[in-house]
């Protein structure tokens, strides 16, 4: 018996923008009628005439109406005539992982459900963004289409009768319309893992993590994945495939609201991995956030190493991975709020150098154009051309790569570098759930401002310390491969001594506003490299709030979060 599918009148839903990483919004926004089904049906029609026939990835980070949301994917794509879906084992696959799919199976794309490291449950926030067929998240062009499509939609094709459960592996094919509709579930770890291992010396990783009494340098590593997406992952690669002990991982089971925690792997919303790791009986400890892209790095007693550290170091050590032996290192990247450290270990590596604004689709490009192999933002991403998203897991296993290699501590490599790159120093200050009017009246007049030619030169004073200004814009970035220009992507104070001051209202929550302040200087290898970051800050950041009048336009004396 063949089923049927059906035209439904819809009406249109204001503010559905994705934004960097898709559209995100409060669950209780979702579940309205219609709302889902509309922005489902705008991603197919955006994809037009390549969509009949074709292959999508459907999965997600498993948080609270993940599996509502599938059903609603099943349905919509089986009459629009997709000919296959493949998706995770209860709606279940990591971002890193989607994008791995897409580009083994070769398909023209995948659906992702997931807010990425912002909150779960029924009061918190959901998302959906759509990747591309080179795994990575949407261009501009496409996210524009999509939410043209959204301002006029007034019906939506569905088949309401079409029943498939996610549960249980296999391959299911129904007749809709009388043609054949496939839908394959399938283990949402294999194909990602069997990556890993073409990337990584995993018997050598083994040896490193290897805790058994007879072995005299235990190695000792605490994973969290914060009740996350990369929970099964973390057990099928740590556990079975490099025997650490099972001590070693912890809120490894996903669960729609997270444990009721904030799925952001940063030293506020990770404290109960930061807490395990100062009494010192762990050597390495990582985080990870909702869907797995982003990671933190602590080292013993809670060493934290920044993101933009992260990046440089990994950077100077490529050669610690069998991938890069094998490929090369066609280029390294960064978006632009991240420290520039890789910008030096470009140099020494004599590669290209690239900065781009925040979203990983940016770096898509570089890397299919053959001229980018490793590239990191600030806000926890770390990733490589082997797909076309930042990943998490991926950058632990790298970091465990160097250590294994050098035989060095985590703190003991950073400094290293630092003794041969000289240190950026680097902070971000996170403003969350600001009033969205006062918020954006601030960045309007902090625009007015540093764009008046007299800024240029203006000397601010804050203690000791003396900071004249040497440029200042707001960000744009033309694309070298395709020449596409993105404009407004921070506005950005670069002083005359190297020091660098970067505003952004961030594009990822679902509700108010968040106000983000990068802060970040230089100090030689032959300098002060030992400080603390927010000691040697200090001055710069005061620097920033008094040019922002932030406080003043937002009423908060200090941030939510601080990185």
């Amino acid at each position: 018996m063949s089923l049927k599918s059906i035209q439904i009148t819809s009406r249109v839903f204001e503010g559905q923008k994705p934004g960097t990483s898709g559209l995100r919004k409060a669950v209780k926004v979702f579940q309205q009628q219609h709302y889902t089904e509309n922005f489902v049906q705008c991603i197919l029609s955006a994809v037009g005439d390549r969509l009949a026939g074709c292959t999508l990835v459907v999965g997600g980070d498993g948080r609270y109406y993940s599996a509502e949301a599938v059903d609603i994917i099943i349905k919509i794509a089986a009459a629009n005539k997709v000919a296959k879906l493949i998706i995770g084992q209860n709606g279940i696959l990591s971002t890193p992982a989607v994008s791995c799919i897409i580009r083994k199976y070769q398909v023209i794309g995948g659906i992702i459900l997931t807010a990425s490291h912002n909150p779960g449950g029924p009061d918190n926030d959901f998302g959906i963004k759509y990747n591309i067929e080179n795994g990575g998240p949407a261009p501009e062009n496409i996210t524009d289409k999509i939410y043209e499509l959204t301002k006029t939609i007034q019906t939506y094709s569905i088949v309401p009768d079409l029943k498939c459960s996610i549960e249980k592996l296999g391959t299911y094919v129904y007749k809709v319309d009388d043609s054949d509709f496939t839908v394959q579930i399938i283990d949402s770890v294999n194909d990602y893992l069997e990556l890993m291992k073409t990337v990584f010396d995993f018997p050598k990783l083994r040896t490193l993590l290897n805790n058994s009494p007879t072995n005299k340098n235990s190695f000792r590593v605490l994973i969290n994945s914060m009740h996350g997406v990369t929970g099964p992952y973390v057990k099928r690669i740590f556990l079975d495939e490099l025997q650490t002990d099972e001590k070693s991982i912890v809120n490894a089971i996903p669960l729609p609201d997270f444990g009721g925690g904030h799925p952001d792997p940063n030293l506020t919303y990770a404290a109960e991995l930061v807490q395990s790791l100062q009494n010192g009986d762990y050597d390495f400890g990582a985080a990870f956030d909702g869907d797995g892209d982003r990671n933190m790095i602590l080292g013993k007693k809670a060493f934290f190493v920044t993101p933009s550290d992260s990046l440089a170091i990994l950077a100077s050590h490529l050669d610690c991975i069998p991938y890069f032996r094998q490929t090369g290192v066609k280029g390294l990247a960064r978006s632009m709020p991240t420290g520039a450290g890789v910008d030096r270990v470009a140099k020494e590596l004599n590669v290209e150098v690239f900065e781009v604004p925040t979203g990983w689709k940016y770096f898509g490009n570089l890397m299919d154009a053959g001229r980018l192999s490793l590239c990191g933002e600030e806000s926890f991403g770390t990733g490589s051309d082997h797909i076309r998203e930042k990943d998490g897991i991926w950058a632990v296993l790298a970091w465990l790569s160097v250590i294994e290699s050098s035989g060095k501590s985590v703190e003991k490599i950073c400094h290293e570098h630092w003794a041969k790159f000289g240190r950026n120093y680097y902070s971000r200050y996170d403003y969350e759930n600001c009033d969205a009017d006062s918020s954006k009246k601030m960045m309007q007049d902090l625009t007015a401002k540093i764009t008046q030619p007299s800024f240029v030169g203006e000397t601010f004073v804050s203690g000791d310390k003396k900071f004249v200004v040497a440029k200042a814009d707001d960000y744009e970035y033309v694309d070298p491969i395709d020449h596409s220009v993105s404009k407004n992507q921070g506005l950005r104070i670069i002083f005359t001594n190297g020091s660098r001051l970067i505003f952004r209202l961030s594009g990822t929550g679902s509700s108010g506003a968040t106000i983000r302040l990068y802060i970040e200087s230089y100090e030689p290898a032959d300098g002060q490299i030992d400080l603390d970051a927010q000691v040697a800050l200090k001055p710069l950041i005061e620097v920033g709030l008094q040019i922002s009048q932030l406080s003043s336009y937002t009423g908060r004396q200090q941030p939510t979060v601080i990185t």
